[in-house]
């Protein structure tokens, strides 16, 4: 009994070191992550696999109660307890389908747990998904280096995990000596930004002013196109759009841009078009961040009012005649945004996000990793623009 317990113990300790250390931020490192279905499938009772599953969730997600707390202005405890409730899901999945059946009953079943966890309701709240770690092991593989990943998973599932952990130990090794980011396309540059709150205040005459002087310079050295962060415009209204396309009038280059679409029922998280030939909505986020951006209990009215999901919609755009496969913030944290894009060819990813709510934590680290990632497994250039 003893024994058990300690092992049952050490299983839930490497669940958190597992997460601990796939998800610091650099991309090499995401491969541990595909040691959880192992320590999932050792379980020997539901329960240990229920707190494996949750010290594992909890580990990578460890960042979230601190940018909780400095987003809502509230304190730590607010911030731990949404980030309890944001593993609900990845535990109830993982709790339900664990079985103690021998054969291959177990990796059937944790194939349905990541097939859940990439996808919607479930893969909403999908965050730290060891399908991430494909691009790392499997770069410029596209769809068979992902099924490749997926059927590696599904085989540390099984009674007959110590070759599939042989192998992915020998594909990390390798990886690691050989890793290179994803290029940035020639020409095209993503515009960092270093500013709190940009949402509300950055419609001020001055803020966009120097923000247009900021794609200028980005302009005179050479780029052609100029990616700037999440809501690096602010509050996208008739005057801000005059005034960013009369400061590009006969200018070459195209920029885009994150901004807030008020509309009735609330409001459009969107990257925007800006040209000498004027300005469009370029998209539009299929899935922004629960709880604090959207919020599907909301009536559509008063200050409760969220921003829109688009869900599937526009997965890929077309921006200075190249097809783009745009994912803000959020986006780069689950799995379905970014697979609903690749079944589309696009020709880059452009990656934006605004984290000012995220500083002192690895939350832009993990999404730059996961971004470099993707663009590693499909051998795609990425452009990477944030606001930190």
């Amino acid at each position: 009994m003893a024994g058990e317990t300690l092992f049952s113990a050490g299983l839930v300790a490497a669940g958190a070191v597992i997460g601990l250390v796939a998800w610091q931020g650099d991309p090499r490192l995401l491969p541990a992550a595909m040691l959880f279905p192992a320590i999932w499938s050792l379980a020997p009772y539901r329960a240990v696999a229920s707190l494996a599953s949750a010290a594992y969730f909890l580990a990578a997600s460890r960042g979230l109660p601190q940018g909780v707390a400095t987003f809502f202005a509230s304190d730590l405890l607010t911030g731990i307890a949404l980030w309890g409730i944001a593993s609900i899901g990845f535990v109830l999945v993982h709790a339900t389908l664990w079985t103690q059946r021998a054969g291959w009953s177990g990796p059937a079943r944790y194939a349905i747990a990541a097939i859940l966890m990439a996808l919607p309701p479930f893969g909403i709240v999908g965050w730290a998904h060891p399908i991430t770690a494909a691009g790392v092991i499997f770069p410029a593989m596209g769809w068979i280096g992902l099924l490749a990943a997926f059927m590696l998973l599904v085989g540390l599932a099984s009674g007959r995990r110590w070759l599939p952990v042989a192998l992915l130990l020998g594909l990390w090794g390798i990886a690691i000596v050989h890793w290179q980011p994803p290029p940035t396309p020639t020409g095209w540059v993503g515009v960092d930004t270093q500013l709190r709150d940009i949402i509300g205040p950055g419609t001020a005459y001055a803020f966009q002013t120097a923000t247009i002087a900021n794609v200028k310079a980005a302009v005179a050295a050479g780029a052609e196109v100029v990616v700037l962060p999440e809501s690096a415009a602010g509050q996208w209204t008739a005057t801000v759009e005059r005034l960013w396309v009369e400061r590009f009038r006969g200018q070459p280059a195209v920029i885009a841009l994150g901004a807030i679409l008020i509309t009735r029922e609330g409001y459009d998280n969107v990257l925007m078009e800006v040209s000498a030939a004027g300005a469009r909505v370029l998209y539009r986020e299929r899935m922004p961040v629960p709880v604090s951006m959207w919020r599907p209990w909301s009536d559509g009215s008063g200050s409760g009012s969220g921003a829109r999901a688009d869900f599937f919609a526009n997965p890929v755009v077309t921006l200075a005649g190249r097809r783009i496969a745009p994912l803000i913030c959020y986006e780069q944290l689950i799995v379905w945004p970014v697979l609903q894009s690749m079944l589309h060819t696009p020709d880059v990813i452009v990656s934006a996000g605004n984290g000012w709510w995220a500083a002192g934590t690895n939350i832009i680290a993990i999404q730059h990793a996961n971004a470099e990632a993707w663009a590693r497994l499909f051998g795609l250039p990425l452009v990477l623009a944030f606001n930190t």
